[in-house]
Protein backbone atom coordinates (compact mmCIF):
# COMPACT_ATOMS: atom_id res chain seq x y z
CA UNK A 1 0.00 0.00 0.00
CA UNK A 2 1.12 3.13 -0.93
CA UNK A 3 2.69 5.59 1.80
CA UNK A 4 0.69 8.94 3.02
CA UNK A 5 3.79 10.70 1.67
CA UNK A 6 2.78 10.03 -1.83
CA UNK A 7 0.59 12.98 -2.77
CA UNK A 8 -0.86 11.06 -6.02
CA UNK A 9 -3.69 8.14 -6.53
CA UNK A 10 -1.57 4.49 -7.46
CA UNK A 11 -2.51 5.53 -11.00
CA UNK A 12 -1.99 8.25 -12.84
CA UNK A 13 -3.10 8.86 -16.68
CA UNK A 14 -1.97 12.69 -17.13
CA UNK A 15 1.74 12.65 -19.21
CA UNK A 16 3.30 16.04 -18.45
CA UNK A 17 5.05 16.72 -21.59
CA UNK A 18 8.67 17.26 -20.85
CA UNK A 19 8.49 15.84 -17.87
CA UNK A 20 11.04 13.36 -16.81
CA UNK A 21 9.71 10.70 -13.97
CA UNK A 22 13.14 9.13 -12.24
CA UNK A 23 12.06 5.91 -10.45
CA UNK A 24 14.33 4.97 -7.56
CA UNK A 25 13.66 1.51 -6.04
CA UNK A 26 15.69 1.15 -2.36
CA UNK A 27 15.49 -0.87 0.23
CA UNK A 28 18.06 -0.26 3.43
CA UNK A 29 20.05 2.74 1.79
CA UNK A 30 19.16 5.59 3.53
CA UNK A 31 23.12 7.44 2.64
CA UNK A 32 23.13 6.13 -0.72
CA UNK A 33 19.41 7.25 -1.20
CA UNK A 34 19.99 10.46 -0.75
CA UNK A 35 23.38 10.57 -2.89
CA UNK A 36 21.23 9.38 -5.77
CA UNK A 37 18.51 11.83 -5.40
CA UNK A 38 21.03 14.65 -5.25
CA UNK A 39 22.22 13.47 -8.68
CA UNK A 40 18.82 13.91 -10.07
CA UNK A 41 17.97 17.52 -8.45
CA UNK A 42 21.11 18.49 -9.45
CA UNK A 43 19.96 17.79 -13.31
CA UNK A 44 20.06 20.97 -16.09
CA UNK A 45 16.75 19.20 -17.26
CA UNK A 46 14.97 21.01 -14.79
CA UNK A 47 11.25 19.42 -15.81
CA UNK A 48 11.77 16.66 -13.08
CA UNK A 49 9.72 14.41 -10.60
CA UNK A 50 11.49 11.96 -8.43
CA UNK A 51 9.50 8.75 -7.20
CA UNK A 52 10.92 6.73 -4.40
CA UNK A 53 9.64 3.06 -4.31
CA UNK A 54 10.70 1.78 -0.76
CA UNK A 55 11.16 -2.30 -1.15
CA UNK A 56 10.62 -2.55 2.55
CA UNK A 57 13.05 -1.02 4.41
CA UNK A 58 13.07 -1.43 8.02
CA UNK A 59 15.81 1.12 9.16
CA UNK A 60 16.47 4.49 8.61
CA UNK A 61 15.60 4.80 4.61
CA UNK A 62 11.55 4.41 5.79
CA UNK A 63 12.51 7.88 7.85
CA UNK A 64 14.40 9.78 4.49
CA UNK A 65 11.81 9.36 2.37
CA UNK A 66 8.84 11.54 3.94
CA UNK A 67 12.28 13.70 5.24
CA UNK A 68 12.99 14.03 1.20
CA UNK A 69 9.56 14.72 0.37
CA UNK A 70 9.15 17.58 2.58
CA UNK A 71 12.70 19.39 1.52
CA UNK A 72 11.45 19.10 -1.78
CA UNK A 73 7.71 19.24 -2.21
CA UNK A 74 5.99 18.58 -5.77
CA UNK A 75 8.98 17.13 -7.01
CA UNK A 76 9.68 14.10 -4.82
CA UNK A 77 7.41 11.49 -4.01
CA UNK A 78 7.57 8.20 -1.48
CA UNK A 79 6.22 4.82 -1.58
CA UNK A 80 6.85 2.20 0.79
CA UNK A 81 6.02 -0.71 -0.47
CA UNK A 82 6.35 -4.67 1.25
CA UNK A 83 9.03 -6.43 0.35
CA UNK A 84 8.97 -8.10 -3.28
CA UNK A 85 11.96 -7.52 -5.07
CA UNK A 86 13.53 -4.23 -6.79
CA UNK A 87 11.61 -5.21 -10.38
CA UNK A 88 8.45 -4.84 -8.10
CA UNK A 89 9.20 -1.50 -6.47
CA UNK A 90 10.06 -0.35 -10.04
CA UNK A 91 6.47 -1.51 -11.59
CA UNK A 92 4.82 0.10 -8.36
CA UNK A 93 6.59 3.60 -8.95
CA UNK A 94 6.07 3.66 -13.10
CA UNK A 95 2.22 3.28 -12.21
CA UNK A 96 3.18 7.04 -10.07
CA UNK A 97 4.88 8.34 -13.08
CA UNK A 98 3.39 11.16 -15.32
CA UNK A 99 6.62 12.10 -17.22
CA UNK A 100 7.06 12.25 -21.02
CA UNK A 101 10.42 10.23 -20.10
CA UNK A 102 10.97 7.56 -17.77
CA UNK A 103 14.48 6.66 -16.12
CA UNK A 104 14.68 4.38 -13.65
CA UNK A 105 17.90 4.45 -11.32
CA UNK A 106 19.17 1.99 -8.79
CA UNK A 107 19.43 4.00 -5.39
CA UNK A 108 23.38 3.12 -5.31
CA UNK A 109 23.99 5.21 -8.46
CA UNK A 110 24.37 8.36 -10.15
CA UNK A 111 23.73 10.23 -12.92
CA UNK A 112 26.07 13.09 -14.58
CA UNK A 113 24.18 16.67 -14.28
CA UNK A 114 23.55 16.80 -18.05
CA UNK A 115 22.20 13.09 -18.45
CA UNK A 116 18.57 14.41 -18.97
CA UNK A 117 19.05 17.52 -21.57
CA UNK A 118 21.92 15.52 -23.37
CA UNK A 119 19.96 12.36 -24.04
CA UNK A 120 16.34 14.51 -24.73
CA UNK A 121 17.97 16.22 -27.31
CA UNK A 122 19.16 13.31 -28.84
CA UNK A 123 15.25 11.41 -28.82
CA UNK A 124 14.12 14.77 -30.05
CA UNK A 125 16.44 14.73 -33.00
CA UNK A 126 15.66 11.09 -33.52
CA UNK A 127 12.07 10.55 -32.96
CA UNK A 128 12.17 7.28 -34.44
CA UNK A 129 14.07 6.20 -31.48
CA UNK A 130 12.92 4.93 -28.26
CA UNK A 131 15.90 4.86 -25.86
CA UNK A 132 18.94 6.64 -25.59
CA UNK A 133 21.97 5.56 -23.69
CA UNK A 134 25.44 7.19 -23.24
CA UNK A 135 28.64 6.00 -21.42
CA UNK A 136 28.73 4.46 -17.83
CA UNK A 137 31.51 5.33 -15.15
CA UNK A 138 32.46 2.30 -12.96
CA UNK A 139 33.44 3.82 -9.59
CA UNK A 140 34.72 2.52 -6.86
CA UNK A 141 34.54 3.56 -3.29
CA UNK A 142 38.74 2.35 -3.13
CA UNK A 143 39.83 3.53 -5.86
CA UNK A 144 39.60 6.35 -8.62
CA UNK A 145 36.59 6.39 -11.45
CA UNK A 146 37.69 4.82 -14.78
CA UNK A 147 38.56 6.27 -17.61
CA UNK A 148 36.77 4.42 -20.51
CA UNK A 149 33.14 3.54 -20.76
CA UNK A 150 31.52 0.44 -18.78
CA UNK A 151 30.60 -2.87 -20.20
CA UNK A 152 29.48 -1.95 -23.81
CA UNK A 153 28.13 1.42 -23.58
CA UNK A 154 30.71 3.14 -25.49
CA UNK A 155 29.62 1.32 -28.28
CA UNK A 156 27.19 2.76 -30.65
CA UNK A 157 24.47 0.34 -30.96
CA UNK A 158 21.02 0.70 -32.69
CA UNK A 159 18.98 -2.19 -31.21
CA UNK A 160 19.42 -4.59 -27.58
CA UNK A 161 19.79 -7.65 -29.54
CA UNK A 162 21.42 -9.53 -30.69
CA UNK A 163 23.70 -8.44 -27.96
CA UNK A 164 21.82 -8.77 -25.09
CA UNK A 165 21.79 -12.80 -25.95
CA UNK A 166 25.66 -12.29 -24.80
CA UNK A 167 25.65 -9.94 -22.14
CA UNK A 168 23.69 -7.18 -20.59
CA UNK A 169 25.95 -4.58 -22.13
CA UNK A 170 24.82 -1.08 -20.42
CA UNK A 171 23.06 -0.96 -16.71
CA UNK A 172 19.79 -0.13 -15.72
CA UNK A 173 20.75 3.58 -15.24
CA UNK A 174 22.20 4.12 -18.72
CA UNK A 175 18.95 4.64 -20.66
CA UNK A 176 16.36 7.48 -20.64
CA UNK A 177 13.16 5.68 -21.64
CA UNK A 178 10.43 7.44 -23.82
CA UNK A 179 7.05 6.66 -21.69
CA UNK A 180 5.66 5.35 -24.81
CA UNK A 181 7.98 2.72 -24.92
CA UNK A 182 7.64 1.77 -21.11
CA UNK A 183 3.83 1.39 -21.71
CA UNK A 184 4.39 -0.94 -24.39
CA UNK A 185 6.74 -3.00 -22.38
CA UNK A 186 4.24 -3.81 -19.77
CA UNK A 187 5.21 -4.58 -15.93
CA UNK A 188 8.16 -5.33 -14.48
CA UNK A 189 8.72 -8.66 -13.80
CA UNK A 190 8.92 -10.28 -10.26
CA UNK A 191 12.24 -11.68 -10.64
CA UNK A 192 14.59 -11.45 -8.11
CA UNK A 193 17.70 -11.09 -10.17
CA UNK A 194 18.15 -10.17 -13.27
CA UNK A 195 14.57 -8.08 -13.95
CA UNK A 196 16.49 -5.51 -15.06
CA UNK A 197 18.18 -7.37 -18.25
CA UNK A 198 14.15 -9.15 -18.84
CA UNK A 199 12.68 -5.96 -19.09
CA UNK A 200 15.68 -4.85 -21.66
CA UNK A 201 14.32 -7.86 -23.60
CA UNK A 202 11.01 -7.25 -23.98
CA UNK A 203 11.56 -3.70 -25.26
CA UNK A 204 14.16 -5.34 -26.87
CA UNK A 205 11.33 -7.74 -29.16
CA UNK A 206 9.39 -4.19 -29.73
CA UNK A 207 11.97 -3.48 -31.91
CA UNK A 208 12.75 -0.35 -30.82
CA UNK A 209 16.23 2.19 -32.04
CA UNK A 210 18.37 3.15 -29.96
CA UNK A 211 19.89 6.77 -29.87
CA UNK A 212 23.65 6.75 -29.10
CA UNK A 213 24.96 10.08 -26.53
CA UNK A 214 28.82 9.10 -26.87
CA UNK A 215 29.62 10.52 -23.50
CA UNK A 216 29.66 9.84 -20.05
CA UNK A 217 25.85 9.95 -18.55
CA UNK A 218 25.91 7.61 -15.08
CA UNK A 219 28.45 6.29 -12.50
CA UNK A 220 27.67 2.81 -11.20
CA UNK A 221 29.28 2.47 -8.32
CA UNK A 222 30.78 -0.79 -6.36
CA UNK A 223 31.05 -0.41 -2.99
CA UNK A 224 31.42 -2.44 0.11
CA UNK A 225 27.89 -3.46 0.31
CA UNK A 226 26.44 -6.44 -1.97
CA UNK A 227 24.73 -5.10 -5.31
CA UNK A 228 21.27 -7.00 -6.00
CA UNK A 229 23.55 -9.79 -7.57
CA UNK A 230 26.07 -10.15 -5.45
CA UNK A 231 28.06 -12.55 -3.58
CA UNK A 232 27.18 -15.20 -6.54
CA UNK A 233 23.68 -15.33 -5.93
CA UNK A 234 21.31 -16.04 -8.79
CA UNK A 235 17.81 -17.43 -9.72
CA UNK A 236 16.78 -20.47 -8.62
CA UNK A 237 16.02 -23.03 -11.33
CA UNK A 238 12.41 -22.44 -11.98
CA UNK A 239 13.11 -18.78 -12.16
CA UNK A 240 16.05 -19.61 -14.60
CA UNK A 241 13.76 -21.55 -16.87
CA UNK A 242 11.63 -18.25 -16.87
CA UNK A 243 14.24 -16.02 -17.57
CA UNK A 244 15.63 -17.81 -20.26
CA UNK A 245 12.48 -18.77 -21.81
CA UNK A 246 11.92 -14.52 -21.38
CA UNK A 247 15.38 -13.23 -23.37
CA UNK A 248 15.01 -16.39 -26.10
CA UNK A 249 11.63 -15.60 -26.96
CA UNK A 250 12.05 -11.95 -27.31
CA UNK A 251 14.73 -12.27 -29.30
CA UNK A 252 12.37 -14.49 -31.80
CA UNK A 253 10.47 -11.52 -31.83
CA UNK A 254 13.65 -9.17 -32.58
CA UNK A 255 14.38 -11.31 -35.35
CA UNK A 256 17.65 -12.94 -34.23
CA UNK A 257 17.80 -16.71 -36.38
CA UNK A 258 19.64 -19.66 -35.36
CA UNK A 259 22.26 -18.93 -36.99
CA UNK A 260 23.46 -16.13 -35.33
CA UNK A 261 26.37 -16.11 -33.28
CA UNK A 262 24.70 -14.81 -30.40
CA UNK A 263 22.32 -17.61 -30.78
CA UNK A 264 25.05 -20.21 -30.70
CA UNK A 265 26.68 -18.18 -27.57
CA UNK A 266 23.11 -18.06 -26.19
CA UNK A 267 22.44 -21.95 -26.65
CA UNK A 268 26.18 -23.18 -24.97
CA UNK A 269 25.29 -20.86 -21.53
CA UNK A 270 21.92 -22.03 -21.17
CA UNK A 271 23.49 -25.70 -21.56
CA UNK A 272 26.01 -24.61 -18.55
CA UNK A 273 22.81 -23.97 -16.80
CA UNK A 274 21.09 -27.34 -17.70
CA UNK A 275 24.20 -28.74 -16.10
CA UNK A 276 24.40 -25.95 -13.03
CA UNK A 277 20.65 -27.44 -12.23
CA UNK A 278 20.93 -30.76 -12.30
CA UNK A 279 23.66 -30.09 -9.79
CA UNK A 280 21.46 -28.15 -7.75
CA UNK A 281 19.00 -31.35 -7.90
CA UNK A 282 16.29 -29.97 -9.46
CA UNK A 283 15.33 -32.71 -12.83
CA UNK A 284 12.59 -30.12 -13.95
CA UNK A 285 14.38 -27.13 -14.34
CA UNK A 286 17.18 -28.51 -16.09
CA UNK A 287 14.99 -31.17 -18.55
CA UNK A 288 13.42 -27.64 -19.36
CA UNK A 289 16.57 -25.68 -20.52
CA UNK A 290 17.81 -28.91 -21.90
CA UNK A 291 14.41 -28.78 -24.55
CA UNK A 292 15.10 -24.98 -24.47
CA UNK A 293 18.51 -25.26 -25.89
CA UNK A 294 17.23 -27.47 -28.38
CA UNK A 295 14.98 -24.52 -29.67
CA UNK A 296 18.14 -22.67 -29.19
CA UNK A 297 19.97 -24.61 -31.53
CA UNK A 298 17.53 -25.48 -34.00
CA UNK A 299 17.94 -29.36 -33.83
CA UNK A 300 18.41 -32.21 -31.60
CA UNK A 301 22.52 -32.67 -31.20
CA UNK A 302 24.80 -35.43 -30.59
CA UNK A 303 25.80 -34.01 -27.03
CA UNK A 304 22.01 -33.08 -26.20
CA UNK A 305 20.76 -36.53 -27.25
CA UNK A 306 23.33 -38.52 -25.56
CA UNK A 307 23.46 -36.07 -22.02
CA UNK A 308 19.42 -36.65 -21.64
CA UNK A 309 20.00 -40.15 -22.48
CA UNK A 310 22.65 -40.19 -19.40
CA UNK A 311 20.30 -38.41 -17.08
CA UNK A 312 17.44 -40.73 -17.59
CA UNK A 313 19.05 -43.56 -16.28
CA UNK A 314 21.39 -42.04 -14.46
CA UNK A 315 19.60 -38.56 -13.16
CA UNK A 316 20.46 -35.60 -14.08
CA UNK A 317 22.74 -34.57 -10.65
CA UNK A 318 24.74 -37.28 -11.16
CA UNK A 319 25.70 -36.40 -15.11
CA UNK A 320 25.70 -33.48 -13.84
CA UNK A 321 28.52 -34.01 -11.56
CA UNK A 322 30.26 -36.13 -13.74
CA UNK A 323 30.25 -33.88 -16.88
CA UNK A 324 31.92 -31.08 -14.29
CA UNK A 325 34.48 -33.68 -13.33
CA UNK A 326 35.17 -34.39 -17.17
CA UNK A 327 35.47 -30.94 -17.74
CA UNK A 328 37.72 -30.31 -15.07
CA UNK A 329 40.47 -33.13 -16.21
CA UNK A 330 40.25 -31.28 -19.84
CA UNK A 331 41.17 -28.02 -18.25
CA UNK A 332 37.73 -26.32 -18.89
CA UNK A 333 36.31 -24.07 -15.80
CA UNK A 334 33.40 -24.82 -13.88
CA UNK A 335 29.84 -23.33 -14.14
CA UNK A 336 29.04 -21.09 -16.69
CA UNK A 337 32.16 -20.47 -18.38
CA UNK A 338 30.53 -20.17 -21.79
CA UNK A 339 29.12 -17.26 -21.17
CA UNK A 340 32.05 -14.53 -21.97
CA UNK A 341 30.99 -11.16 -20.00
CA UNK A 342 31.16 -8.45 -22.60
CA UNK A 343 32.79 -6.22 -20.46
CA UNK A 344 35.86 -8.32 -19.94
CA UNK A 345 36.61 -9.23 -23.49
Amino acid sequence: MPCGCCSRRQTITDIVPGLVSTIIPVKNRADMLRRAVDSVLAQTWRAIEIIISDDGSDDDTRELGPELVAAHPGVVHYIWNPSRGAGVAREAGRQLARGEFIQYLDSDDTLWSRKFEVQIAALRAQPECGAAYGWIRLCRTDSPPAETAHKWSGREMRSLFPALLVDRWWNTDAPLWRRSVCDAVGPWSDLRYSQDWDYDARAGALGIRLAYCPQFVTDQWHHAQARQTGHGRWLAPPDRVRFFTSLHRCALAAGVTTEAPEMRHFARWVFSHVRECGRLGDDQAADALCRLVMQAQGKDSIELKLYRRAAAILGWSRVARWSERARSLLGKSVGDDTRKQSWMT
